[in-house]
């Protein structure tokens, strides 16, 4: 082949690469906006084509592509793509102004999303998102397509009003836009009120979300107004309705002489209760008889919800909905009236009450000889409190010191054989407020856990654990017997593995093994306790392991190491207990299992508001704690670093437990980039490294309760 003709070929080559590159860029380029397009001019002009010739190339592919279907023209003028592109689906997680991810399932990796390619979804809508061409670090990049459901039209914000319109700007941390309100839709409310707004049109190209105002929750800052709108954010319910609660009235108290002879009668057996000190409901008993040959006879006692809650009622469907109590920091938001969980179902001293109870015969060494599961009738001698019941354990002598003692003394050798079997001892510090009467907190209080707490714990876990067992084991042929366990799956690995890593750089060892996993993290948990680093490590050790939930297959609870395990000791403040004891009943009654199905849909219901209860919780948490931190003085706290993003490091105070962040952007002695493999943060040019778990001394910049953040900075000196 002659010179010329090979520099022919090439030039033929060259131009087929080119077309070839042109042709997939006007792709790209037209999948980036889809449904939207553009126009030839606006094509050339985005791919900054410059020579004539290469105008002349994209106008013809353009015309060309149009006449294979891979393209069309729409009535203005604008092309758009018409390649199929494959979708994927997930929940939206906006974690700040710029940028998304979007989880498209277990095992693969979270899509990045900027925050103009989400097509108005907002954090928690599920989309459908188009994986683009380029990545974000360890993350494919894409755009949503088509949002398939939004998650909530309401949302709880401040509002401000001015002359001609308003604006609410809304309290959750990961909605980052504010939203139009036209002052007729306003509802009388004043600029600084907490409202709830719903939204009537959503934000499209440039455009805010537009809303009205439904409900004026009062005065931003104020703690009722501040805890409604946590209510409303998570959608607790703020009353009952008034059919439920006539319902709750008209329910007779039942003990009569034909329901006391269908239950075995403990009322003459010495029995109590230990509960918190602030507690309105009691729904668990220990009765404790010493028999004849040695051992003894202990039985848990659970309020009989169920005898007075009939299945498919109105009272039922409501504590279905509501599922769960929500515990926050000054109040109690009840799954059943006050009528029953206060008065009827509660194990109030000095009352006959109607209880479920697991009867176990136990020798000396803790090991069950005999059990026994029904109905009893029971008479409470006394409502001891934690700080009571714990006094009499050190000492303090008490008409019930013995039985007490002996139960603390089962106690510990159940717990022991737990820890044996492979239990993880997960001591978490918990906070609570001292209030004032106007809900201002004066001060955070750590809860300590002592053996009392651990008494009544061990044997509620064993009643749960042979209640699903029993269950579990009472077959008939081959027919499994429908049941709500409480599952906790096996931790993964790759997660543990992560953790030990971190936990190495407080000096301590783990052994990844999988066998070994569980006595590992125990020996972790005893090394640290006391420890700066203690509550750090707790919660990255739970956030390592699986989430529990409820399930009517029986997968075992690794925390717990239990291989059956269900909820049969709270029916006053959780639905699925009330499940398990009307399955319970049904089986001792030899009836046939129900539908599985339909269970499994109340455990995935009930499961969904478990997560919602301890959001709010957490939530309610969080707020005490900026607002105490809001009149805490300027000073200088200790830290440590809990957890790094690509913008902020998030430092925990030690001495108040309360969690602020440090924003990358404050930072101006360097620019640090976020090295998300080693829980970290690097300076470019000086190489300074902010690491999980590193101390570092910090002083509050400023507080947001409406956002419930702690804005920090590290003290000047810090090194």
């Amino acid at each position: 082949m002659s010179k010329k003709d090979k520099k022919s070929k090439s030039k033929k080559t060259k131009t087929k690469e080119f077309r070839n590159t042109l042709r997939e860029n006007i792709l790209q380029l037209l999948e980036s906006r889809p449904g939207k397009g553009y126009t030839i001019a606006q094509i050339i002009k985005k791919l900054t084509l410059k020579k004539r010739d290469d105008i002349k190339q994209a106008t013809l592919l353009i015309y060309g592509m149009e006449d294979d279907n891979v393209i069309k023209e729409q009535s203005n003028g604008n092309f758009i793509s018409t390649r199929e592109q494959e979708a994927f689906t997930g929940a939206v997680d906006h974690v700040n102004a710029r940028f998304a991810y979007v989880n498209i399932g277990e095992g693969k990796s979270d899509v990045y999303i900027k925050t103009q390619d989400l097509k108005s979804a907002v954090d928690g809508d599920m989309v459908k998102v188009a994986i683009l061409p380029g990545r974000h670090g360890e993350h494919p990049e894409g755009r949503v397509t088509e949002i398939v459901r939004r998650n909530r039209t309401k949302f709880v914000g401040k509002i401000e009003v001015s002359k001609n319109y308003a604006f609410v700007v809304p309290d959750a941390r990961k909605i980052h836009q504010d939203f139009f309100v036209y002052l007729e839709n306003i509802k009388g409310a004043k600029t600084g009120d907490k409202v709830i707004i719903e939204v009537t049109s959503w934000a499209e190209e440039e455009r805010k979300p537009e809303a009205k105002v439904v409900d004026v929750l009062g005065r931003a800052g104020e703690n009722n107004a501040e805890i409604h709108s946590i209510m409303a954010e998570f959608n607790l319910p703020f009353r009952f309705p008034e059919n439920i609660l006539k319902d709750s009235e008209k329910i007779d108290e039942g003990i009569t002489k034909q329901e006391v002879k269908k239950r075995w009668d403990f009322r003459e057996v010495t029995t109590f209760t230990i509960d918190p000190f602030d507690a309105k409901d009691f729904d668990d008993a220990l009765s404790f008889k010493k028999l004849d040959n040695g051992n003894y006879e202990i039985g848990i006692h659970i309020a009989d919800v169920t005898h007075y809650v009939l299945p498919d009622t109105p009272l039922d469907q409501e504590a279905f909905d509501r599922a769960t109590s929500v515990y926050l920091v000054d109040r109690t938001i009840p799954m059943l009236p006050e009528r029953l969980s206060n008065q009827l179902c509660s194990l109030r001293p000095k009352e006959d009450k109607l209880t479920f109870a697991a009867v176990f015969e136990m020798d000396d060494k803790g090991k069950i000889k005999k059990e026994w599961f029904g109905r009893t009738v029971i008479h409470s001698d006394v409502r001891f409190t934690y700080e009571e019941a714990q006094e009499i354990l050190e000492g303090k002598k008490h008409p019930l010191s013995e039985e007490l003692l002996i139960l603390n003394s089962l106690a510990k050798k159940l717990r022991k054989e737990r820890f044996n079997k492979g239990a993880v001892n997960f001591e978490t510090t918990e906070v609570k407020f001292k209030l004032d009467e106007n809900g201002r907190p004066l001060e955070v209080v750590p809860k300590i856990r002592k053996d009392a707490h651990k008494l009544i714990e061990e044997f509620m876990l064993l009643a749960n654990k042979q209640v699903a067992t029993f269950v579990y084991n009472h077959k008939k042929g081959k027919e499994k017997n429908t049941f709500v366990y409480r599952i906790h799956d096996f931790p993964d690995p790759e997660k543990v593995k992560d953790f030990s890593v971190f936990a190495k750089q407080f000096g301590h060892k783990m052994n990844v093994d999988e066998t070994a996993i569980s006595r590992s993290l125990n020996k972790l948990m005893t090394e640290i306790e006391g420890k700066p680093e203690q509550n750090i490590l707790e919660q990255l050790a739970i956030r390592t392991m699986a989430k529990a939930k409820y399930s009517t297959e029986t997968k075992g609870h690794f925390g717990l190491a239990f291989d059956h395990y269900a909820h049969f000791t709270s029916p006053i403040r959780r639905y699925p207990d009330m499940m398990v004891h009307r399955l319970l009943q049904r089986y001792l009654d030899e009836e046939k299992p129900p539908s599985q199905s339909d269970y499994e849909e109340k455990c995935i219901h009930t499961s969904e508001r478990e997560k919602r209860a301890a959001d709010a919780e957490r939530a309610s948490i969080k707020y005490k704690q900026v607002e105490f931190m809001t009149y805490a003085e300027n000073k200088v706290y200790e830290g440590l670093i809990s957890g790094v993003t690509e913008f902020g490091i998030f430092i925990e105070i030690v001495e108040t437990k309360c969690e602020g962040m440090v924003r990358l952007a404050d930072l101006t002695d360097d620019f640090y980039d976020f090295d998300e493999k080693k829980y970290r943060v690097v300076g470019k040019r000086k190489h300074k490294v902010y690491t999980l778990g590193d101390r570092v001394r910090v002083r509050v910049k400023k507080t947001d309760i409406d956002k419930r953040l702690i804005d920090l900075v590290f003290e000047k000196n810090e090194d």
